[in-house]
């Protein structure tokens, strides 16, 4: 009965080894804009976002505190930290230790942090995981080398990544429209805004401040001072369409 109580725990303990098979890991891993991918060697063990707002304290007579006014969103920041390694013991390509550069593998990574010559810029990366699919920029990347060989060579390493959110002026227009832009409106210059500010405001598209210099005869944007009345022209229904669904 012994033999049969035992033939059951081993065919269980494969049965439960054949499971685990079948539900592959997922892997995390990077993806530019331009299509490559770069998977990660182990899955981060925990991940941050971090999201804030940017409010200006004003005071006024008679109040007992200062009245808090919303100035802007600011775009979501994603923290999370990346291990490599590359460290073989003796014994297992060879008598003694081994493992190639582990610098071969994490520089992929910090390349993101350089201008990629057909974009001209440094190219914007998706950090993707299960239910994750987070779009920025690679801000920051601190490298900590952990492991070398008698040589010097590193074999293990640590990456802490910084990723910034993009935003996107029309996208965020579409979904958080402000007054209509079917009508013809006249607004007072701020202390350090410029037309692109009120192009955003008014059409969701900083891009479009030429229409309004050209309507108050402005050549170029920084053309205005703080207390100058602006023409805003109106679009048309049509126009607007086409702006949100472009």
């Amino acid at each position: 009965m012994a033999g049969t109580v035992a033939g059951r725990i081993i065919e269980g303990a494969e049965d439960g080894m054949a499971g685990e098979e079948q539900q592959s890991l997922t892997k995390a891993k990077l993806i530019t804009e331009l299509g490559e991918e770069i998977p990660v060697q182990f899955n981060p063990s925990e991940y941050q976002i971090s999201n804030s707002a940017q409010y200006a304290e004003k005071t006024a007579p008679g109040l007992d505190g200062a009245v808090s006014q919303f100035v802007a969103g600011s775009n979501a920041i994603l923290n999370l930290t990346l291990y490599f390694d590359t460290y073989e013991p003796p014994g297992l390509n060879g008598p003694g230790e081994g493992g190639t550069d582990v610098t071969l593998t994490t520089g992929r990574i910090i390349s993101l942090l350089d201008i990629e010559g057909s974009l001209h810029r440094p190219p914007q990366v998706t950090f993707s995981w299960g239910s994750i699919q987070f779009k920025g920029i690679v801000t920051e990347v601190k490298e900590s080398y952990t492991m070398f060989l008698s040589d010097g060579k590193p074999v293990r390493a640590k990456l802490d990544l910084t990723i910034k959110s993009v935003f996107d002026a029309k996208e965020g227009k579409r979904q958080h429209p402000f007054e209509s832009p079917d009508r013809t409106k006249y607004r007072r210059v701020r202390q350090g805004e410029q037309l692109w500010n009120y192009a955003y405001e008014e059409y969701g598209d900083p891009a479009a401040w030429k229409s309004i210099a050209i309507e108050n005869g402005l050549r170029h944007p920084l053309e205005i001072q703080a207390g100058q009345l602006l023409r805003i022209p109106a679009r048309t229904a049509k126009e607007y369409r086409q702006e949100r669904h472009e």
